[in-house]
């Protein structure tokens, strides 16, 4: 910090950093403005693919006017080492924006889209494919305007030009098309494929597929159908919907022919949902009332009886509705109600939430509250952090609630309840947390939701959470085994 580059850029603070390179907040003490400095990695000088891409990015970045794009304003090199010098933007990465927001309302994720999508076409127009978009990779300035950045793995249209080869894996895992995955080369579909993750994210708080590592994730992205935005998220046009299945297809030639074409859908289901939001919310004003309907009117008016029979009836929904609430949020009994817990079956298991399971962090989260998720009680809870892998910076591969078995009984099933639904999970047994390995489907967590084990040992059931909920903090009320 405080080093002068170049006699010119004054270094503030890291901002981020990344496989290649580091960014900074940097003062250009010539023109007096902020700008942010790229400086690659002093272990890649000696390898010449490393450096290259990185002259490459700021070559070909700087052909790129758009307000969309990232603006590249110089580059050079400082004592041996290559640094790009662009605009910097006073903002939020759309990561960050996701992280304390969850899932956006349509329009706004639309919006956002559409303005990404404009700024992907123009550098297709330019021969640049980007084959590393994600939300981490788009900035936002201070009226939430996108711009993409980090063209660093970007390849040429043509191939002669490129400096990686088809064989190669470059990506981020959650937002990888299929072919990225499989090593074969990126086409314009690619950034369509990969857009349509970020959208789908943008709309869900999620991403389609969550693993344990990089090759499980990208295994999904080439092998298992995308799920619908719709299935997670029910006030999602059709249309809109219909959209993102087009740009997640496996294959290139079933997605979006052009990133324009993408846009031009989004564009067009932006103008549905604002048309609608028109419709429904337009007044008409001193429209005259047809005089048949006024009479129909008068003859319908409710007379004293009516009404207070209308009122009794009110009353009962009222006292029917309290005296679920009340039952749903007291203390439980062995089973959760509306699971099929101890129903048709072995009944209850006794099992108590022991603590959490956090092999990527710290070891621990909120492992004191662990025990509320047993203590029969629905309004209580334990609950995740919003956590993040430093690696690529997306969800760990997950984190988990331990639940200890008494007894020889074998479980069944494990009923759910939350009330942070749309969370991803599945369970696990063994002898031990990190020995304990998957005795159910993957399931979306509703409401309450109960978990079909097999072959399930025990005597420690781990809730293994993969995805979070459209807030990023998932609740695990209460959790009951059941054999």
């Amino acid at each position: 910090m405080g080093e002068l580059i170049a006699d010119r850029y004054e270094v503030d603070r890291l901002l981020g950093r990344g496989g290649m390179s580091s960014v900074y907040k940097a003062h250009d003490t010539l023109l007096e403005r902020n700008v942010a400095l790229k400086i690659l990695h002093e272990r890649h000088l000696e390898d010449a693919e490393y450096v290259e891409r990185f002259r490459r990015e700021a070559r070909v970045v700087a052909q790129l006017s758009h307000p969309n794009i990232v603006t590249v304003i110089d580059r050079g090199e400082a004592d041996g080492k290559p640094f790009i010098v662009f605009e910097y933007v006073d903002g939020q990465t759309l990561d960050e924006l996701v992280g304390k927001r969850g899932a956006l309302p349509v329009d706004e994720a639309l919006e956002i889209a559409i303005a990404i999508a404009r700024g992907l076409a123009f550098a297709h127009r330019h021969g640049l494919v980007h084959r590393d978009v994600k939300p981490q990779n788009i900035l936002l300035n201070g009226d939430r305007q996108p711009k993409v950045t980090d063209f660093g793995i970007a390849r040429s249209l043509d191939v002669k030009k490129g400096v990686t080869q088809t064989g190669t894996v470059l990506g981020t895992s959650n937002y990888i098309a299929p072919e990225q995955a499989s090593g074969d080369g990126a086409s314009v579909q690619s950034d369509v494929y990969s857009l349509g993750v970020v959208l789908f994210e943008l709309l869900t708080g999620s991403v389609p597929f969550v693993g344990e590592s990089f090759v499980t994730v990208a295994m999904q992205h080439i092998n298992e159908p995308a799920p619908n935005v719709a299935s997670r998220r029910r006030d999602v046009p059709s249309r809109v919907a219909a959209a993102v299945d087009r740009a997640l297809a496996k294959s290139p030639r079933d997605r979006f022919p052009t990133m324009e074409a993408f846009a031009g859908e989004l564009e067009a289901c932006l103008a549905e949902l604002t048309a609608g939001d028109s419709d429904s919310n337009r007044t008409v004003v001193n429209a005259p009332v047809p005089r048949r309907r006024l009479r129909a009117r008068r003859r319908l008016a409710p007379g004293p009886m009516l009404v207070s029979l209308l009122a009794l009836a009110a009353l009962a929904v009222i006292v029917v509705a309290a005296i679920a609430v009340q039952r749903d949020h007291s203390v439980l009994p062995g089973v959760l109600p509306g699971t099929n817990g101890g129903a048709g079956g072995g009944g209850p298991v006794p099992a108590s939430a022991t603590t959490a399971y956090d092999p990527e962090g710290d070891g621990g989260e909120h492992d004191d509250e662990a025990s509320l998720a047993t203590d029969g009680n629905a309004a209580t809870f334990w609950r995740t952090d919003r956590y993040a892998n430093t690696s690529f910076g997306n969800l760990k591969t997950g984190v988990g609630l331990v639940l200890q078995k008494s007894g020889d009984k074998n479980v069944k099933t494990l009923a759910v309840i939350t009330d942070t639904p749309g969370f991803t999970a599945v369970v696990k047994a063994g002898a031990s947390p990190s020995a304990a390995r998957r005795v159910s489907n993957s399931e979306v967590v509703s409401g309450k939701t109960t978990f079909d084990l097999q072959d399930a040992a025990g005597p420690v059931f781990v809730l293994w959470i993969t995805g979070l909920p459209p807030g990023r903090v998932a609740h695990v009320n209460e959790v009951r085994a059941a054999g």
